[in-house]
Order: structure tokens, then C-alpha cells, then sequence
């Protein structure tokens, strides 16, 4: 009796993955080019030159007689000088607003507008709006941030205060000699923004300590 001959299994061929080589850029010869830092050192120092010969008000803020004064001798100095002050009224800024905020006060552009027209109107009607703020040295956008302030506080301080006919005629009467003023209505209104800046003046310092002892301010200048 003849026993089945055994075969053997057969191997399955396992696929081997193709060998990872990585990239290299070649040039024009056919040599590999290899990266270099020195590449982007050279094109940190390109974009630096540039952007310098754009604007050299980043590095130098002057020349007297060849010598540079760099800006950032200048940014100390005013840091060093006036650092604290402005800082201080910075937040200031930032304390008024969150108030403002906080129960609703809320000015436009036509409230600054209006405010622009009362000053120059103070002034004379020769007085133009470029001509005032170039004798006072302020930016179109900082006069308007500086009138949003004091528009903001005095309707902060006078949100409560009722003005009546009789407090105008009152102060008419003791005040005659210094309103400007001529006719019946000018006269009393006059009278009346006298009286809400009287009021803003006195609640002013006070009111400001307070709010400002409540806040939580980490100072770092």
C-alpha cells in the first residue's frame, strides 16, 4: 500500500515596501544641494535691509551732524519721562469705558460731531478744524477720543441731575457777569451747561478715587 506523498506548503511572497530614500533638490550639474541656514540668515538680512530703507524710522529717529539718534533711545526716554503719566491715563481710559458700559452710557459720532461744532463755535468762526488741531498738536482721531472721554464722563456724573427753570434763573442772577450770552435763549442755555459743568467739577475727583480704589490694576512701568 503506497502512502500519499506529502507535499510541502508553498510560501506566499510577502510584499517588502519600496526603500524610503528622501528628496533632494538637485542643481543644473546634477549634484544634490544641500539645505543651509545661511540661506535664511541671508534673506532675514535682505528683508531687514529692506523694510530699514522703507521705513528708517524703526532704527533711526534722527541724524544730528552724522551722529544717529536710534529710536529706541527715543522710546526710552519718553517711556522714562512721560511712561508713568500716560499710563496712568490709559487707564483712566479703560476704568471710564468699563463704567460707561457697565449702566449704559453710550456716545456717537454725531454727540463728538456736535461737541467739535461747540468748540470752534467758541473760538470764533475763522477758527477751521484743521487750523485747531494743528495749534494744539493733536491727530484728528485723538481730539475725537479725547472729546468721547469727556462726553462720557459728564453724562456718567449728571445721569441723576435734574436741571429746572428755577436753578437756571438762579444762576443767571448770580452769575450775570460772566455769561457771554446776549439773547433770552442763548442766555439760558449758557446757563445750563454752566451748571452741568459746575457739577461735573465737583463730583469729578471723588467719584473718579472710588472707582479707581475698586478696580484690580497690576502695574508693570
Amino acid at each position: 500500500m503506497h502512502m500519499a506523498k506529502r507535499t510541502r506548503p508553498q510560501k506566499i511572497p510577502v510584499p517588502v515596501p519600496p526603500r524610503y530614500e528622501p528628496s533632494v533638490l538637485t542643481m543644473p550639474s546634477g549634484r544634490p544641494r544641500r539645505f543651509t541656514w545661511r540661506w535664511v540668515l541671508g534673506a532675514l538680512v535682505i528683508l531687514l535691509v529692506i523694510l530699514t530703507a522703507a521705513n528708517k524710522g524703526w532704527v533711526v529717529a534722527a541724524i544730528v551732524d552724522g551722529r544717529p539718534i536710534f529710536s529706541w533711545q527715543l522710546n526710552s526716554m519718553l517711556r522714562t519721562r512721560y511712561g508713568q503719566q500716560t499710563l496712568e491715563g490709559m487707564i483712566g481710559e479703560t476704568l471710564i469705558a468699563k463704567e460707561a458700559k457697565h449702566v449704559g452710557v453710550a456716545i456717537t459720532d454725531e454727540d463728538i460731531k456736535a461737541k467739535q461744532t461747540e468748540i470752534l463755535s467758541s473760538l470764533g468762526t475763522e477758527v477751521s478744524l484743521t487750523d485747531f488741531l494743528k495749534f494744539q498738536g493733536l491727530s484728528q482721531a485723538d481730539f475725537n477720543q479725547q472729546l468721547k472721554i469727556q462726553l462720557t464722563v459728564e453724562r456718567l456724573l449728571t445721569r441723576d441731575l435734574a436741571i429746572t427753570e428755577h436753578d437756571i434763573d438762579n444762576y443767571i442772577a448770580t452769575n450775570r457777569a460772566i455769561l457771554t450770552a446776549t439773547e433770552p435763549a442763548g442766555l439760558r442755555e449758557e446757563a445750563k451747561k454752566a451748571i452741568i459743568s459746575n457739577t461735573v467739577s465737583e463730583k469729578l475727583q471723588p467719584w473718579f478715587l472710588e472707582l479707581r480704589q475698586k478696580a484690580n490694576v497690576m502695574k508693570f512701568l
